[in-house]
């Protein structure tokens, strides 16, 4: 691969000439029309000749230091309040950079596989966004900033990136010319629109590639069962696998670091769905993430893989590992400290798609879980129903479940669907379950003592079991089969 063998001799390049030259230069990262993070201190760094003394002005903030011995330097401005009066950052060392039109608000990075990646318009082999014509041209934001990664691979972590979009004001124009994620611009126009301060968005997403790739050497050696994917060399004279671990993250997301962010967003997991440990891989990424931007716990919110009939001739839920994966990602929620889920069981309208056009409801509930979590909103509900506890009597097994506000719901009037139960034997058999007060009630001729129960534990599963906000229900199983 050429762009591999280009990127990793950039590395080496790149570096060398950073410390050898007197020229100032910033991270590419930063850029005209670019907004920068609101409310928490915000790193700005680059390379000039070593020892020059560094000056950044911005926003009647001026900070001086020193590049060190290898030319790099870096201040850090004291907390911004939201603006919409476009700024100038202004950097000297000898000469003078300056960026214009700069905003400063809410930014935050998308990342992920095929299904952040999908534009709203047209894509090959994929069909666009729902209402994809309307959408683009109602997209006029200027307040909002896009800018995109573009695919590069390294062996190591870059100091820069190798190619990139740069940052653009929203429009129809700049979404559709650069293909932009249409769930993050979904995601950021309401976030945009519910808090009135500017956006900036960052994609950086590669299709049909796995959680390791994007995974820094940090994470993995963070966590003990994350051990095999520790790489102490590759060979650079070979093209890199665009499938080896942290080779994105190397050229893709390294170089983005430590730029401040809110949080992240992530939409991945269809080339994992027949792995194990998903837990301890998302484990991995979000620590090792964190532990490289150094600002704490920030928000990771992530979206479910969507139902869809990867094995063809047969539907029986043993046939595939999606539910399984699906309990795998609910796992990551619960035990990695702010993070939230996106359920999107309902939102597929062609299960031989594995690129469901609905992205509009994707950005809307990742936005409830940031507007709830991260703004504190706490009025908005930002979940369906989640499986709390089973109690079995009489034959009949009684699930309560947490975030069942406004009440438990069939969203679409009719018998609850999905449901399956098992005795002693585990051989699991559809059931009847019916919405009794604040609970569901599950039952199956035959199953005189329930021992287990599932919810959509099967690929193509769209279960209407969803709470009074219209979100649908988690998939569950009661007997945690997932090892």
């Amino acid at each position: 691969m050429k762009t591999s063998t280009f990127t990793t001799a950039l590395a080496v390049a790149v570096a060398a000439t950073f410390s050898a030259r007197a020229d100032l230069k910033l991270p590419a990262i930063f850029g005209d029309n670019m907004v920068l993070q609101q409310q928490i201190p915000v790193p700005v760094w680059g390379w000039a000749a070593p020892g020059a003394k560094v000056t950044v002005k911005f926003s009647g903030q001026s900070h001086a230091t020193q590049a060190n011995a290898e030319g790099r330097w870096q201040v850090d401005l004291t907390k911004l309040n939201a603006s919409f009066s476009p700024q100038t950052l202004a950097i000297e060392a000898g000469e003078t950079k300056t960026f214009t039109n700069v905003l400063v608000g809410e930014v935050w990075l998308g990342s992920g596989q095929s299904n952040m990646e999908k534009p709203i318009g047209e894509q090959r082999g994929q069909k666009p966004c729902l209402n994809a014509e309307a959408e683009l041209a109602a997209a006029d934001f200027p307040n909002i900033r896009i800018f995109k990664v573009e695919k590069k691979l390294a062996a190591e972590p870059l100091p820069d990136l190798a190619a990139n979009s740069g940052w653009r004001e929203c429009n129809s124009n700049a979404l559709a010319g650069i293909r932009f994620s249409a769930a993050e611009y979904f995601f950021g126009r309401e976030i945009h629109t519910n808090l009135n301060v500017p956006i900036g968005l960052v994609e950086s997403a590669w299709g049909g590639r796995p959680i390791e790739p994007f995974t820094p050497q940090a994470g993995f050696k963070a966590v003990p069962a994350m051990a095999k994917f520790i790489t102490q060399t590759l060979n650079t004279n070979t093209p890199i696998n665009s499938n080896a671990p942290s080779v994105i993250y190397n050229a893709m997301i390294a170089p983005l670091a430590p730029f401040a962010i809110r949080g992240a967003l992530w939409y991945q997991g269809e080339s994992n769905r027949s792995n194990t440990n998903y837990t301890d891989k998302m484990v991995a990424l979000i620590g090792g993430w964190r532990q490289v931007w150094q600002e704490g716990d920030f928000p990771f919110y992530f979206v479910q893989v969507a139902p869809y009939r990867y094995i063809k001739t047969n539907y029986v839920a043993t046939a595939d590992r999606l539910p399984d994966f699906w309990l795998q990602q609910s796992r990551a929620a619960q035990r990695i400290k702010n993070t939230g889920m996106v359920v999107t069981t309902d939102l597929v309208d062609d299960l031989n798609d594995i690129h469901p056009r609905d992205k509009q409801s994707v950005g809307h509930r990742l936005a409830l879980l940031a507007l709830n979590r991260t703004y504190g909103q706490r009025n908005l509900v930002c979940s369906g129903p989640v499986f709390h506890a089973v109690k079995v009597a009489g034959g009949k097994a009684m699930l309560t479940f947490e975030h069942a506000d406004g009440g438990l719901r069939s969203k679409d009037g009719n018998p609850l669907t999905w449901f399956t139960i098992a005795g002693a034997d585990k051989d699991f058999v559809p059931a009847e379950a019916k919405i009794v007060g604040n609970t569901v009630e599950v039952s199956a001729a035959g199953i005189k003592q329930p021992v287990a129960i599932r919810l959509a534990w099967n690929q193509i599963a769209q279960p209407n079991l969803c709470n009074g906000a219209g979100l649908p229900a988690e998939p569950f199983s009661t007997d945690d089969p997932v090892k």
